[in-house]
C-alpha cells in the first residue's frame, strides 16, 4: 500500500462505538500525525452559525436555532426513518468532504495522516484512503464502556450495533487492528509503532 508521492499516506481510523477510537486518534495527534475527525466537524458545520443550518432547518423545520442544531429534535426526525436520514445525509456529507479536502491541502508535506471516520465501512469510506485501521476491544469491555455513558440503555446500544458494520467483520477487513483492551501503554506503542511504519515508506 502507498500514497501518490504528492500527497500524504492516509490512515482510515474506524471502529464501532464504545471501542476507543477517540483515545486512539488522540494517540496519533501525540505521535504529530494530523487527525480529520469527521464527527467533529460534523459538530462544527452544525454549531452556533454553522454553515449547515439554513439546509437542514429547511428540510427539517424546527430543528435548529441560533445555538445550532437540536441534536434531539433532528435525532427524533432521522431516527428510523431511512428517507429523512437520505436527505439529512445529502446535506452533511458533502460539506464534510469539502472540509476533508481542505484538510489535505493544509499538510501537504505529512508524510501521514488519519481521517478519523466512524462509519467508514458503513458509507462506503475505505475506498478514500490509502489504509484503515479498525479499533477493537473484547465485546464485555466494549458493552461496559457504552453502558456507562449518560443516558445510554441496552436498548439503545443495540439498536446502534445494528446499524454499524460487525466488529468481526471489521477486523477482517482491516489492515490494521489497534486493541484497546489492554493497557493504554500497550495500545499507545500499537499506535507508535504503526506510525513508524507507515511513515518510513513514505520517507
Amino acid at each position: 500500500m502507498s500514497a501518490p508521492p504528492q500527497r500524504p499516506f492516509i490512515l482510515g481510523l474506524t471502529g464501532s462505538i464504545g471501542m476507543g477510537k477517540s483515545a486512539v486518534a488522540a494517540m496519533f495527534r501525540a505521535e504529530n500525525v494530523p487527525v480529520f475527525d469527521a464527527d467533529a466537524e460534523v459538530h462544527h458545520l452544525q454549531g452556533p452559525g454553522g454553515e449547515l443550518l439554513p439546509a437542514i432547518e429547511r428540510a427539517f423545520p424546527g430543528a435548529t436555532s441560533p445555538t445550532g442544531v437540536d441534536r434531539a429534535k433532528l435525532g427524533a426526525a432521522v431516527f428510523g426513518n431511512p428517507p429523512a436520514l437520505a436527505r439529512l445525509e445529502a446535506i452533511v456529507h458533502p460539506a464534510v468532504a469539502k472540509s476533508r479536502a481542505s484538510f489535505l491541502q493544509n499538510h501537504p508535506d505529512a508524510p501521514l495522516v488519519v481521517f478519523d471516520i466512524p462509519l467508514l465501512f458503513e458509507k462506503g469510506g475505505q475506498k478514500q484512503v490509502d489504509a484503515v485501521a479498525v479499533v477493537s476491544a473484547p465485546a464485555t469491555a466494549q458493552r461496559e464502556r457504552v453502558l456507562a455513558r449518560p443516558g445510554m440503555t441496552p436498548e439503545k446500544f443495540e439498536s446502534i450495533l445494528r446499524l454499524q458494520v460487525p466488529d468481526e467483520e471489521k477486523r477482517a477487513r482491516a489492515d490494521y487492528v489497534i486493541d484497546t483492551g489492554t493497557s493504554l501503554d500497550n495500545t499507545a506503542k500499537t499506535v507508535r509503532d504503526l506510525v513508524k511504519k507507515l511513515v518510513d515508506t513514505r520517507v
